[in-house]
């Protein structure tokens, strides 16, 4: 009798954008060094859901030897998706406009790094979510602009970010009745996010659909590129809601866009030049979503 013996299988890898830091503080030990970092939350917003996290750091201005031997698209070929992090302003020169005030000139050296990543992305065919920062990059890529201060520029929408409470600041969002966001959570149509932005999505780019404004004022919180791809940004902080009971639930997004990698990875293997021929793992559910759900929705919600 032959006993059969499945494939192995492999977990899903998800490249995250780099942070950078500048000007590093002197107590962390890397005198007049640039750091690249992520936060933590939004590698275990990943990692929860059963895919591998990697970090893909940029390549300095000043280091052009180091990507002498490998390129971005080699890169993006061993990934599965990208998460674009928050972080610091988009220049206002990459969507072709002057900074209003120097304290938000941005920063134009990611602005190209990450550009590179998200294009090489969707030309292969693999998913991408831009968080924050992230959505609002997104919207830059397709040709759309941002604006630079809403309560310089938009003086009567209300406040969008505390410094003092930071990711502890929240308000109440709409979702687009029909939008593909709002067919992910099919009883609600509004819900309420963290809060830690200045600068929003002004003009659209070209095929970016809105899917979620702000309720009080209408400020986009979500977009969608409705091209040949995934592309989907949230204005908020998805990450750091793990825990928050009365925040959006952001399991739903993640697992949607692992989906979205997984079937894009399966039709990989029937490319002959694919170098890894173990098919991809379902994304997981929560553990605590599960055991908090009724027994017919912790059965929808499990892998099979």
């Amino acid at each position: 009798m032959t006993r059969y013996t499945p494939l192995p299988t492999r977990p899903l890898r998800i490249g995250i954008s780099a942070r950078l830091l500048y000007q590093v503080p002197p107590e962390l030990g890397f005198r007049n060094k640039t750091l690249q970092y992520l936060e933590q939350s939004l590698a275990h917003w990943i990692m929860e859901h059963g895919a591998m996290a990697f970090m893909v750091p940029a390549v300095a201005e000043d280091s052009r030897r180091a990507a002498r031997h490998l390129s971005v698209d080699e890169y993006v070929a061993e990934l599965d998706g990208l998460v674009l992090q928050g972080g610091a302003d988009v220049a206002p020169q990459t969507y072709g406009q002057e900074p209003i005030d120097p304290r938000w000139s941005g920063d134009p050296v990611r602005d190209r790094y990450e550009l590179a990543l998200l294009r090489s992305f969707l030309d292969q065919g693999k998913p991408v979510i831009g968080v924050c920062r992230g959505c609002q990059l997104l919207n830059v890529a397709f040709g759309g602009t941002l604006y630079q201060d809403l309560q310089t520029q938009c003086p009567n929408t209300h406040r969008h970010v505390d410094a003092e409470l930071y990711d502890q600041f929240e308000h109440d969002i709409t979702f687009l009745q029909g939008s593909q966001l709002a067919q992910l959570y099919p009883n609600a149509t509004q819900l309420r996010v963290t809060s830690i932005h200045h600068q929003a999505v002004a003009q659209l780019g070209k095929q970016v659909v809105v899917e979620a404004v702000s309720s009080l004022d209408g400020v986009v919180e979500a977009i969608r590129w409705t091209g040949e791809g995934y592309a989907r940004g949230l204005q908020w902080h998805p990450e750091f809601h793990q825990g928050r009971g009365n925040l959006i639930d952001s399991a739903p997004i993640m697992l949607d866009f692992l989906q979205v990698a997984a079937q894009t990875a399966m039709r990989k293997l029937d490319d002959p030049a694919c170098p890894d021929r173990r098919p991809p793992r379902a994304p997981l559910r929560l553990r605590a979503d599960r055991e908090a759900a009724t027994p017919a929705q912790a059965a929808a919600a499990s892998p099979k």
